[in-house]
């Protein structure tokens, strides 16, 4: 990909601070993409590979480090209470605001980032123009309900260790750790080792992990955070913007945990990627990349 203009700053946020990247100009006419990541509790650096998008069609791609992640404000002293959805869906008005793209743009949500745009759709801001949710559950009930059937899939020894450690309530266990890694390694990412931006999310999750662990809990298919019973499959028929789902054949997020979006938003496009789970981005990343372009220009 050509070298593409790049701007990196810091949006304040009351006494806190989000760091943005815009790839390519908010000039060009097309739509500015936000391009929001996962966890809840992940970094920008994962989905890094949608700013190729800018070199595609010519538009800027806007990624962000939600707060407490990667290199916006961290507040590992805040618990539970604080990390909530509507926290971070004004820390998205917030910086809507203040790249001047409030009136007019595209948002892309990967895994929590499609649920964090879903809870922005349903409330129909004028100036969402295109919407794509990419491998994101609509009910975190179904959700682990599928994490734990794929898991049972797993071999048996990896099943054991897994139960024993979460029996004894060791769930940093280097052991129990390691097994995760079979589901992640068949249901997040097929690409064996991991590309360095996935390993680089990974490795800073692990170095603080507030986020995650309070929203979420400590791996994909033991949900004890504070969204474990989230859901927003009954508002999903409010969403207007056009709206592209896209999805993984391996994904951890399945056939079952997608299709309230399927069922409910009216128009919605849905595309399989057939070689990738959970981040079609990195492991189909050619074919990814030109689906959510090709949408896009549709919307322009």
């Amino acid at each position: 990909m050509a070298e593409l203009p790049t701007e990196e700053g810091f949006a304040p946020f009351g006494d806190y601070r989000t760091w943005y990247r815009i790839t390519g100009s908010l000039d060009s006419g097309r739509l500015p993409l936000v391009v929001a990541h996962g966890g809840p509790g992940c970094t920008h650096d994962y989905v890094d590979s949608f700013r190729e998008v800018a070199g595609l069609d010519g538009r800027a791609v806007i990624h962000y480090d939600q707060l407490g992640n990667g290199n916006s404000t961290r507040l590992p002293e805040k618990g539970p209470d604080f990390w909530t959805v509507q926290l971070f869906l004004d820390e998205l008005d917030n910086l809507l605001a203040h790249i001047g793209i409030k009136d007019r743009y595209a948002y892309l949500g990967q895994s929590w980032g499609g649920m964090l745009g879903s809870e922005h759709a349903v409330r129909r801001p004028p100036g969402l123009k295109a919407f794509v949710i990419a491998n994101s559950p609509a009910n975190m009930r179904t959700w682990v309900a599928e994490a734990n059937r794929l898991r049972r899939e797993l071999p048996e020894q990896v099943q054991a260790t897994l139960l024993r450690h979460e029996e004894a309530g060791t769930l940093t266990d280097p052991e129990y750790i390691d097994a995760s890694k079979a589901f992640y390694d068949r249901h997040v990412c097929r690409v064996v080792p991991w590309p360095p931006e996935v390993a680089r999310t990974f490795a800073i999750m692990e170095e603080d992990n507030t986020v995650y662990r309070h929203m979420n809990g400590p791996t994909e298919f033991h949900v004890i955070g504070t969204l474990r019973d989230w859901s927003i499959e009954d508002r999903l028929n409010r969403i207007t913007a056009p709206t592209l789902l896209i999805s993984g054949r391996y994904d951890e997020a399945t056939p079952l945990v997608v299709k309230p979006y399927v069922d409910h938003v009216s128009g919605i496009r849905w595309v399989v990627f057939e070689q990738s789970s959970h981040m079609p981005h990195v492991e189909e990343k050619v074919l990814c990349l030109k689906t959510v372009s090709d949408f896009l220009c549709e919307h322009d």
